[in-house]
């Protein structure tokens, strides 16, 4: 989730076909993160040193939680460099990695569940119908979601003050929570689909990609999590 952006030359005001150049760059980067998501997820759940390593984030999730937030806002910023296209894929390649490593914990748990792997791509199933029906509102009703920022910066530290809690204290977040979860998930995305039609700029294609993937991974995150609980 990205903040709106008041720029003299954004997507809303563009020509027709420059909007829909940078509509389409926007999402084949999505798609390019994701796919490289799942690569090094594939690969990092085959290697012995990545599961020990999952094992050791398990044990220090506030830290690790501390040391992702950090890396998310260096890759924040490196993607929204005007100065430097290079910059921005950094960023963008810095977070796709940060994420799938952030990842490792939970999916190894679910890989060691009864039918982890029916588990885990149901979940990957459930967010893509859902990202593509969110986008699709904002995309036929072309409208500005950017009053929600409030929302959701609100719900993001309440969220985060939950997680700490339960961390601190060692109760587990259970099915509400995840739920709660994807509601803000799904928010986040409309939010950011909303900014890439009306509040981006042209040439921040990488920036808006970084955002989506950002949401999407989120609410894959708690889909998954849902369907844990449940197994």
């Amino acid at each position: 989730m990205q903040q709106g952006y008041a720029n003299p030359y954004t997507v809303a005001d563009a020509e027709a076909s420059e909007r829909a150049a940078f509509i389409r760059r926007t999402y084949t980067h999505l798609a390019f993160a994701i796919a490289a998501f799942v690569g090094l997820e594939a690969y990092l759940l085959s290697q012995d040193w990545a599961m020990n390593l999952a094992v050791k984030m398990s044990q220090s999730w506030l830290i690790v939680l501390g040391a992702f937030m950090v890396v998310s806002w260096i890759a924040n910023r490196w993607a929204m460099s005007d100065t430097s296209r290079g910059m921005q894929y950094l960023g963008l390649g810095f977070f796709i990695v940060a994420e799938a490593i952030i990842f490792l914990p939970i999916l190894f748990i679910a890989t060691q569940m009864e039918n982890g792997g029916s588990i885990i791509q149901n979940a990957g199933l459930v967010t893509g119908f859902l990202f593509a029906g969110l986008t699709a509102v904002v995309f036929f009703t072309k409208k500005d979601f950017s009053f929600m920022r409030s929302i959701l910066v609100i719900a993001s530290f309440v969220a985060m003050g939950v997680i700490v809690v339960s961390l601190l204290f060692g109760f587990s977040l259970g099915t509400l929570f995840a739920g709660a979860m994807i509601l803000f998930a799904s928010g986040a995305i409309l939010y950011d689909t909303s900014n890439i039609l009306h509040h981006y700029r042209t040439d921040q294609h990488v920036a808006a990609s970084l955002s989506l993937f950002a949401s999407v991974a989120l609410l894959f995150w708690y889909v998954l999590r849902l369907f844990m609980n449940r197994n």
